[in-house]
């Protein structure tokens, strides 16, 4: 059977990175194929040369049996290629109609309008988008706000459809559907390339994986009978599928001490956190995940008692609360806590600025000193931030914190979007600051996260915590409950 798409001996490189170096990638019509990945390791770099956002260096592009040469991405759509941006490109102020037939030609004026709405809901129901045309896309969830991306692509007549990481920003409900809209696409013979970092989705919907470390091919198989840990180490060279557990220890002084936190999102948070202790909060996004984290860091106002090493911070400013030793891993590491048009040096140097403005040597030479402790890996220091992958930005996040030696840290979604490899990392050195005697809160979506390394697990539903329990006494079944919303 002749492939759908034949890409050949890829070469791409950014001055001295080799980003994809002789690649080759196989896509049938009817097939998922996985494309795995550290961050950094090609993978996006290698479908914007397919999609012509960037041309190749060297190799071949054959879809469909013809070469696509020089071409971009308006060329690539009309070939019958789609690409799913991990950050949609939608006008929020606008209606899915109104999205749909932007930039489609074959929509029309907008006399044509009902009838693209008409092709909507056909297409939503044969697919099970469940998109109503007339909703603003404002309003819709991210799941939602995806498969108007799946939809454009649908009805533009798309062969082969490329999805950036589509499940990083969706609750699990929402991936267990897009992965059932994936399944009747490849059902009506469409190619389909599942860029991604979570193992699971691939051994449950791929048919085959490729795998890239350090811009070549390090693997490649039928997904029928590989491990998830033979997965992992094609992709990192190691078995990555467990972290670091804390060691077992008694709690010690209360660092942290939330009393009827309330506010938009909260109804009533309180808990108290303990040196030496990681107390994890699960939960389903949507639950005040986002505005515990945000008040207790100070981006928020919330009503209530927030005791931070014995003083009281519910009413201090973002640097005050960092004086008394809090840190804040935000989930938002593009808007929060990178400034992306700035160097690595520069954005290590945020919290001491005023001392690293004034010598620049030493800025960089600390940069230096903190790329090689947490792995950063970029050309130097005065690389600029927007020009790194996920993980690498979120070393950077977590170095420049971490480094610091706070008393209390406010992980939220720390491992958000970042591959296995790069996960253990981050969750590594979050359990080394524990047992150098730091209170850790680390709230995140992955449940496996939580278990893996909470001293303590507590799950956050409408608002509060709905209960707390210690790691010898964890009961999976009620955790479920509680996420569920069930006492």
């Amino acid at each position: 059977m002749v492939p759908l798409l034949e890409m050949r001996g890829i070469v791409r490189t950014f001055g001295a990175v080799r980003a994809n170096d002789g690649i080759d990638l196989d896509v049938a019509a009817g097939r998922i194929v996985g494309l795995l990945g550290e961050n950094g390791s090609g993978k996006s770099t290698l479908m914007k040369l397919l999609f012509g956002m960037l041309p190749p260096d060297s190799g071949t592009i054959i879809f469909k049996g013809r070469e696509l040469s020089g071409h971009r991405p308006a060329e690539a759509m009309l070939a019958g290629l789609a690409m799913i941006h991990q950050h949609f490109m939608l006008i929020e102020a606008m209606s899915v109609v109104d999205n749909v037939m932007l930039g489609w030609p074959a929509a029309g004026k907008l006399l044509r309008r009902a009838a693209v709405a008409n092709q909507i809901r056909g297409a939503s129901a044969r697919f099970g988008l469940d998109l109503d045309p007339d909703a603003k896309v404002a309003n819709l969830p991210l799941g939602r706000r995806q498969r108007v991306e799946i939809l454009k692509a649908i009805l533009r007549g798309a062969d082969l459809l490329i999805l950036d990481e589509p499940t990083s920003n969706l609750a699990p409900a929402e991936v267990a559907g897009l992965l059932t809209i994936l399944r009747r696409l490849r059902e009506e013979g469409r190619g389909i390339v599942f860029i991604t970092h979570k193992l699971p989705e691939v051994l449950d919907v791929c048919d085959e994986v490729v795998v890239l470390r350090a811009g070549r091919v390090a693997g490649r198989a039928p997904v029928a009978g590989v491990s998830r840990a033979a997965l992992a180490e094609m992709m990192v060279g190691r078995d990555t599928t467990h972290a670091h557990s804390p060691d077992p220890r008694p709690p010690g002084a209360v660092r942290l001490a939330v009393r009827g936190l309330r506010g938009p999102g909260l109804a009533g948070v309180e808990f108290d956190l303990h040196a030496g202790e990681i107390l994890g909060v699960a939960g389903v996004d949507g639950n005040g995940q986002i505005e515990l984290a945000d008040t207790l860091a100070g981006l928020r106002r919330g009503e209530g008692s927030i005791v931070l090493n014995g003083q009281e911070i519910a009413r201090a400013s973002v640097a005050a609360r960092m004086q008394a030793g809090l840190a804040y891993l935000p989930a938002d590491r593009a808007q929060t806590s990178l400034v992306r048009a700035m160097t690595i040096a520069e954005n290590f140097g945020l919290r001491d600025h005023a001392g690293f403005l004034l010598h620049p040597a030493a800025r960089t030479a600390h940069a230096k000193e903190l790329m090689t402790a947490y792995d950063v890996r970029a050309p130097g220091p005065q690389t600029v931030a927007a020009r790194l992958s996920g993980g690498n930005a979120q070393k950077i996040v977590v170095g420049r914190e971490l480094d610091r030696a706070p008393s209390v840290v406010i992980a939220h979604q720390a491992a958000w979007g970042l591959d296995p490899g790069a996960t253990r990392f981050v969750l590594d050195r979050v359990v080394d600051l524990r047992n150098r005697g730091a209170a850790v809160l680390y709230i995140s979506s992955e449940l496996e996260e939580v278990l893996a390394i909470g001293d303590r697990v507590a799950v956050l539903s409408g608002g509060r915590f709905a209960g707390i329990l210690s790691r010898d006494k964890i009961d999976l079944g009620q955790i479920g409950l509680w996420m569920a919303g069930q006492a």
